[in-house]
């Protein structure tokens, strides 16, 4: 349990840090956040875990793979916002049309016999 708390808590923190980082800079706060970060911390937590280098490296190819479609996210979200749409509005309707690329992304891959 207490190792659950310490992951938590690490997690948490690195989100905040990029949070108030981006009030006083967006620029540091955009690269913190930039960061592969939450993968970074997961292949960390999941090796320690398992002790499995096989398990690790899936998980490593598939983050590659779905770095690709997340970037929709990052390219939707600003155009919504500058069309002055609302926050929240802007916000799901990037998300769903992520989720969607996420799919065909999958999709895409499952064709080409790449499995993640």
């Amino acid at each position: 349990m207490t190792y659950l708390i310490f992951k938590t808590l690490i997690s948490a923190i690195i989100i905040v840090a990029v949070s108030e980082i981006s009030k006083r800079s967006s620029l540091f706060g955009a690269i913190l956040a930039s960061l592969p970060l939450v993968s970074y911390l997961g292949i960390i937590w999941l090796y320690i875990d398992t002790q499995s280098k096989k398990q690790v490296a899936q998980l490593s190819k598939s983050v590659f793979w779905m770095v690709i479609p997340s970037l929709s996210f990052f390219i939707v979200l600003p155009v919504l916002l500058k069309s002055e749409l609302n926050f929240y509005l802007s916000l799901a309707i990037s998300t769903v049309i992520m989720v969607a690329v996420y799919f065909g992304m999958v999709f895409i891959l499952q064709r080409f016999g790449v499995n993640i």
